[in-house]
């Protein structure tokens, strides 16, 4: 945020006005303000400019001087209360929040909005094309204009919601092809703009899922964002059955049937993009509890690189993604990406001269130049089902979703052994565990020895907010918990504070922690003899192979992300 130039030249006659305001208003010094006059009287240019190079003030502060100097009201002070949250209705969250722009108040021929920089003309321009009003301005701090909004929003949902009451709902309602959510007019049903406003604000705050949960009185509305789950909004519980009623009419499921889970799928678009909405439904006792995941379709290809892999497991995975036969297996747990990494392999190997079919449960992921099939339990089409049958096609490279049973297990051993590479994931804590859980599943060592080529077991872990991390250094608890004598002296650690860039939790994004074992011979043989996993683990490190530990600890002291995020994602058992 800077105050144009032109503002700057236009008050600069009065410079000892404006550095006695600094004196009174920020934390500038007698002695920073003479030192800068001098700086200015020997060098030149404006008085505001020098004194932000020497960061001797924020350019908040000089805004906050500059209104005041030409009568721009400056507010601290902001009554939630007395806002009228109707005024937003024409203004979303997003541009809100991206200019740091509030209308407040609107009159027949004015609307009153609170900036943090009034000098933004554009956007005044904008507020008076969208209101056909003269536009007054309050001016008030970034921190105090992101806590309105997000306090005013919310509120104008609420209204939203206390208009909602059971509704009769069109049950013939044309929903062929994607929704345009975004066009959703005032004259529509409360609740269908509630539903929009709800799908439009996870979509905008990057949340994989929205999970609505009835209870007896209220009904609460959680996100999972970066892997966490965030509380959002809490409903009365009479709004809670017409919720439920049009979203399940959007992915066109029964809405007399609220005995029994039942699975759909929606189609919107936001702003030109389409995003696919998997929606869940099972009854508990206080009504259906509704889960949503979504899935943004873009032509952006999945990239190992990009998903945080490097150095030695990246260059496994390359060479491992070059092969032409054998069982490759991602393990983790639910929500960890093993899908991603998968769709990721599988853009490296896919190139017209290779047919590659996969199978999965559900399809998230389209990608050109892939067949892919659903898992569909109705009329059994399982994996094992799925997978005996597409082996007839002779494919070059399958992808199975999922590795449950036995008989998947097989099925894709022998696929393997007969010249296909496989790609599967599987549910275990770490690398060295795949084998000793195949062998529980009722496969034969032999099978896995001969078969299998590698292992990635992977996390996600949140990434640092780089507008506020802090830097910090290892307390001697942290040491041990995290079983570090030594911290390298190249080490940069920081810690989460939290700004308005990062909704104020110090995390934005994703990336992955990761070991990879590849199958050597004295590990084959170690399969053979039923070893246990820690002891091929041994051997796995004996050759070469980074931990998850190991990798979780680069990452702390590369500054990406915290003691405290890898503490919550892989638990102590995990990373001994």
């Amino acid at each position: 945020m800077n105050v144009s130039n032109d503002v700057l030249e236009n008050i600069e006659q009065s410079k000892e006005k404006i550095g006695e305001l600094l004196l009174k208003h920020t934390p500038l010094t007698r002695s920073q303000l003479d030192e800068s006059l001098e700086q200015q009287r020997a060098e030149g240019g404006l008085l505001g400019d020098i004194l932000l190079r020497k960061n001797y003030i924020h350019s908040h502060d000089l805004i906050k001087i500059v209104c005041l100097q030409i009568g721009i009201p400056y507010q601290t002070d902001i009554k939630i209360d007395e806002i009228d949250a109707n005024v937003v209705k024409d203004l979303s969250i997003n541009y809100a929040k991206h200019h740091e722009v509030l209308p407040t108040m609107e009159t027949d021929f004015s609307v009153t909005v609170l900036m943090s920089n009034p000098f933004n003309f554009n956007v005044v321009n904008d507020l008076h094309m969208i209101f056909k009003k003269e536009i007054k301005i309050i001016c008030t701090t970034p921190l105090k204009i992101q806590d309105a909004i997000n306090r005013v929003y919310e509120k104008a949902n609420r209204n939203i919601v206390d208009s909602i009451e059971d509704e009769e709902f069109e049950e013939n309602l044309d929903l062929e092809g994607p929704i345009d959510i975004l066009d959703a007019t005032a004259d529509e049903a409360p609740v269908i703009r509630f539903v929009n406003s709800v799908i439009f604000r996870a979509v905008k705050e990057r949340a994989s899922d929205i999970h609505i949960e009835p209870y007896d009185r209220e009904t609460v509305y959680r996100f999972r964002i970066n892997g966490v789950m965030t509380e959002v909004l809490r409903q009365p519980k009479k709004t809670h059955a017409a919720v439920s009623s049009r979203i399940k009419v959007m992915a066109r499921l029964d809405i007399a049937e609220k005995r029994l889970p039942q699975d759909g799928r929606i189609k919107i678009k936001i702003a030109g993009k389409d995003i696919d909405i998997r929606l869940s439904t099972i009854p508990i006792q206080s009504g259906e509890r509704i889960v949503m995941r979504i899935l943004e379709k873009n032509n952006t290809a999945l990239r190992l690189e990009t998903l945080g892999f490097r150095g030695k497991v990246l260059d496994g995975l390359v060479e491992l993604a070059g092969r032409k036969h054998g069982v490759l297996y991602v393990t983790g747990p639910t929500g960890h990406g093993k899908t991603t990494t998968l769709f990721a392999l599988l853009d490296r190997i896919n190139s017209p001269d290779k047919m590659i079919i996969t199978v999965e449960d559900p399809v998230e992921y389209e990608i050109p130049g892939i067949s892919q099939i659903q898992v569909n339990h109705k009329i059994d089409l399982s994996f094992a089902v799925a997978l005996r049958s597409i082996l007839r096609q002779n494919p070059d490279v399958v992808m199975v979703g999922e590795t449950r049973d036995r008989e998947t297990a097989e099925m894709a051993i022998n696929a393997s052994l007969t010249g296909h590479f496989v790609l599967s994931t599987l549910h275990t804590n770490d690398s060295s565990s795949a084998p000793t859980r195949l062998i529980d599943m009722g496969v034969q060592p032999f099978l896995i020895s001969s078969s299998l080529v590698g292992v990635l077991a992977q996390r996600l872990v949140r990434t640092l907010c780089t507008s506020c991390k802090q830097l910090t250094h290892l307390s001697d608890f942290e040491k041990v918990i995290l079983d570090v004598d030594d911290v390298p002296d190249t080490a940069t650690i920081f810690k989460p504070v939290g700004c308005a860039r990062c909704s104020n939790t110090g995390y934005t994004g994703r990336t992955v922690v990761s070991e990879l074992l590849l199958i050597n011979d004295e590990i084959r043989a170690l399969i053979i003899q039923k070893t246990d996993a820690a002891t091929i683990k041994k051997a796995a490190i004996r050759a070469g192979m980074r931990t998850l530990r190991g990798d979780a600890l680069d990452k702390i002291f590369e500054g990406i992300t915290s003691v405290d995020e890898i503490m919550r994602a892989i638990n102590a058992e995990e990373a001994e």
